[in-house]
């Protein structure tokens, strides 16, 4: 997994073939950044690598910075982090949404799991007796899990997958993008990018998943 900064984004999507020389991901700046509390990572469509970025990206901030670390699934999907870790069936994200007190049932949604370093908060499962949640509830919550966590890393919904994630974009703190490589058409990810700055989300980069080196990789560094 390379982690491209902003900058590099913009070139990588303007360009049909990769003449970048990235970094390895390198999230020195975002950890010194104390007002950036909630991460969220999306792709353009399903099958990116999100929930695998979210899970690396969740175990190096846990590694390198001070304070706890909550990884959150907003991904509705049937192979997302819940079901990869054991954890569809339980209490998650969608019952705190619904309660009046998320605070209180904080105890029996957020989980740890015996192999990761970090807390986890599963997607849960939505209750239409309990009613349509809004943009401000959800607002809410992600301010009570940032008060409580240093770091908040969300893997959500592709972008032409729902609305959910490009929702949760708009509220993070920051955003990164995951394309995955000679899967992901430039079109498409350049697409995804102007409609995440269309809802105001703060784009800090993306991560260019499953790259593949047709050549002894520092000759990269020569092109």
């Amino acid at each position: 997994m390379t982690m491209l900064r902003s900058e590099e984004t913009k070139l990588l999507l303007e360009q049909d073939k990769c003449v970048l020389s990235p970094s390895e991901v390198n999230l020195t700046a975002t950890v010194l950044d104390q007002t950036c509390r909630t991460l969220l990572l999306i792709a353009p469509t399903s099958g990116c690598g999100t929930t695998s970025s979210a899970l690396s990206m969740a175990r190096q901030l846990a590694q390198s910075a001070k304070g706890k670390l909550l990884l959150v699934d907003a991904s509705p999907s049937a192979t997302g982090l819940s079901s990869r870790l054991g954890m569809a069936a339980d209490p998650g994200l969608f019952e705190l949404l619904h309660s009046e007190h998320p605070e209180q049932q904080f105890g029996r949604c957020i989980q740890r799991h015996p192999d990761l370093p970090f807390d986890l908060l599963p997607l849960g499962h939505p209750s239409p007796a309990s009613g349509r949640f809004t943009a401000e509830d959800l607002q809410r919550l992600l301010g009570c899990l940032a008060a409580r966590y240093r770091f908040v890393v969300i893997d959500a919904e592709a972008v032409y997958s729902g609305t959910s994630g490009l929702t949760l974009a708009a509220m993070a703190d920051g955003v990164v993008l995951v394309v995955r490589a000679e899967e992901t058409r430039w079109e498409v990810a350049q697409a995804a990018v102007q409609r995440l700055q269309q809802a105001n989300a703060n784009l800090l980069g993306s991560v260019f998943n499953a790259r593949k080196f047709y050549m002894p990789k520092w000759l990269y560094k020569l092109l």
